[in-house]
């Protein structure tokens, strides 16, 4: 179930789909980012209002982008560097560039490596918040490659190892993406927490509780509350939880922070205080991104057509009820995604009023609700 489903219908409105990523990509325009790079932003930032992830959408424009580029910790003239060339590998130094461009522009220099050398790996430090993994890696499965985006939460400490007493690790997110023949993309995009942090605040937002299995106290008892997350009442459980299956969600989101982090040499969550008391948590976030390219291995109509069938299978799978439908991650991203295409992007009506504030602040004028 997608944010989307959740919110009532009255309370929500729908703005052209093009006209809503060109009004974010002039917000981010008027605070310094060169404009192609702020029309990636936007278009990664949107992704989740589009795509019906609405916790990790344009809400968080006010709330995690414009003060990172206001506060001066996101550089929005960044040049990324590379610090080591291997060929089918880079390292790069993001240096505060802002993620929602930074990540992507990573990706397309994998891309570009996986077509010589069949995978393409760049890992990034220096990076700030990405926001949905999803974009990143999709944009590997326009070349017809696997894409694998993967980051830490620098030295953010969110949720605890499984017996401890304080928060180590951030969410952790991970996305996957493939060709799916002629059916919509997969798209696995996902915490390695039971749920992201941005879903528990939109339901304190909203004045709703949360599923008993999201949050805990400090004791390990389900809390239901969400506004005891960012009252240090609550922390975020891991995928799995309660019981042993924990270490699976924790073991995932250390794998991250190997990946992502310890290769790169970003900043790490579980480091010594003494390493991190100049610096802001969720600084220098590291990123593990991959494009693997089946082209060089095999024939790539072959491949298309086994992913048609793979794929294909699981959405001819009689379901168990009927009138409902077998699905993958990705199609219903995908349908919510053609539907904002078609009829607007559907945003909430308080978003929306902040949006307006935003507009009237920067001299621009946001686009009317359909």
């Amino acid at each position: 179930m997608t944010d989307l489903d959740q919110a009532p219908p009255r309370t929500r409105v729908r703005v052209p789909h093009d006209a809503l990523l060109g009004f974010t990509a002039a917000v981010f325009a008027a605070h310094g980012v060169p404009r192609d790079r702020a029309a990636e932003s936007a278009a990664a930032l949107c992704h989740g209002d589009i795509t019906g992830t609405a916790s990790h959408g344009l809400v968080n424009l006010t709330r995690i982008y414009l003060p990172l580029l206001t506060s001066g910790r996101g550089r929005p003239d960044a040049e990324p560097r590379v610090l080591a060339d291997r060929g089918a590998t880079v390292l790069l130094d993001g240096r505060g560039g802002l993620g929602l461009w930074l990540a992507g522009e990573a990706m397309d220099v994998a891309v570009r490596r996986a077509r010589d050398h069949g995978v393409g790996l760049v890992s990034v430090r220096g990076g700030t918040h990405f926001g949905c993994a999803g974009p990143h890696a999709l944009r590997a499965v326009r070349h017809g490659m696997v894409g694998v985006v993967a980051a830490n939460c620098g030295h953010q400490r969110i949720a605890r190892p499984p017996r401890g007493r304080v928060p180590m690790l951030g969410t952790n997110p991970i996305s996957v993406a493939a060709p799916a023949g002629a059916h919509p993309p997969f798209l696995l995009d996902m915490s390695t927490t039971t749920a992201p942090t941005g879903k528990v605040r939109a339901a304190a937002r909203a004045g709703a509780d949360v599923p008993a299995s999201w949050l805990a106290d400090h004791h390990g008892a389900p809390v239901t509350d969400p506004t005891r997350f960012d009252d240090g009442e609550a922390h975020l459980t891991w995928l799995g939880a309660p019981g042993d299956g924990e270490y699976k969600g924790f073991g995932l989101a250390l794998m991250v922070e190997v990946l992502s982090a310890l290769v790169s040499g970003a900043g790490l969550g579980p480091a010594p205080a003494a390493l991190v008391a100049d610096r802001t948590p969720d600084d220098d976030i590291g990123y593990f991104v991959m494009a693997v390219a089946p082209a060089t291995l095999r024939d790539p109509v072959i491949y298309q057509r086994d992913a048609g069938s793979l794929f294909g299978a699981l959405l001819a799978c009689p379901p168990v009820e009927p009138g409902t439908d077998v699905s993958y991650p990705g199609v219903p991203e995908a349908r919510h995604a053609e539907l904002a295409r078609r009829e607007g992007v559907p945003l909430g009506a308080e978003l929306y009023a902040e949006l307006g504030e935003v507009a009237e602040r920067l001299g621009l004028v946001l686009p009317e609700a359909c």
